[in-house]
């Protein structure tokens, strides 16, 4: 393939936060919703907004989960997953361009940028839910990273984590890496084009002969 962009989910990712957020969903999940078995993992990878309109219906009650919310991610702590900047500075030393496409909102990123003035540095841009029409599994996000650059699905690659990413970038027919920070090797391996364990031994050059196949 003609690698031209990397597009990469966030948390779960490239950042190691998949612990905390499902502390806090798996609480609102059992006060909320104590009939829906697992919910912090049912909602992983989507939208704040689909997230609402699907499971907290009111405005009284969605005005409660947003602040409650907004108070969880205010303490959160954002760390790279091992190997992660290195791989994204040995892309870019390549000419690749590199977009984040993130479920999350741009106060979210806001907070992220507080803690690590050099994140937006790294990326030609960040896409966050407020960019796209539908939330993942839909590929609309994807095809739209890739619009951002002018490029064919085909000439990008995606990097993610969860259930509903895997979806999208398949469905957006992009090379989709799957990472298996959240999920086992075993659960994801059919939901993917190729899996990885860590980004430390990841490069340019070993994207290119794993992908080059691919059309």
């Amino acid at each position: 393939m003609n690698l031209q962009a990397a597009l990469f989910d966030l948390d779960g990712t490239l950042f190691d936060t998949e612990g905390q957020y499902t502390i806090y969903w798996e609480k609102i999940g059992r006060q909320y919703h104590p009939e829906i078995a697992d919910f912090a993992h049912i909602i992983k990878g989507t939208t704040l907004v689909n997230i609402l309109d699907t499971y907290f219906n009111t405005p009284a009650l969605q005005k409660e989960i947003v602040q409650s919310l907004n108070e969880h991610e205010a303490k959160m702590r954002y760390h790279f997953m091992p190997g992660a900047v290195d791989f994204l500075n040995d892309l870019r030393s390549h000419g690749v361009k590199m977009a984040v496409v993130t479920s999350s909102n741009k106060q979210k990123m806001a907070r992220v940028e507080e803690q690590m003035p050099e994140f937006a540095t790294l990326f030609d841009c960040i896409l966050t839910a407020e960019h796209f029409a539908h939330s993942k599994p839909h590929p609309d996000c994807y095809l739209k990273g890739a619009a951002t650059f002018g490029l064919k699905p085909q000439e990008c690659v995606v990097f993610e984590d969860a259930y509903s990413g895997l979806a999208a970038g398949m469905a957006a027919g992009m090379f989709t890496f799957g990472i298996t920070t959240c999920n086992p090797r075993e659960a994801i391996e059919d939901k993917c084009s190729y899996v990885i364990d860590t980004f430390e031994d990841l490069s340019y050059q070993k994207v290119i002969e794993i992908t080059k196949n691919y059309e």
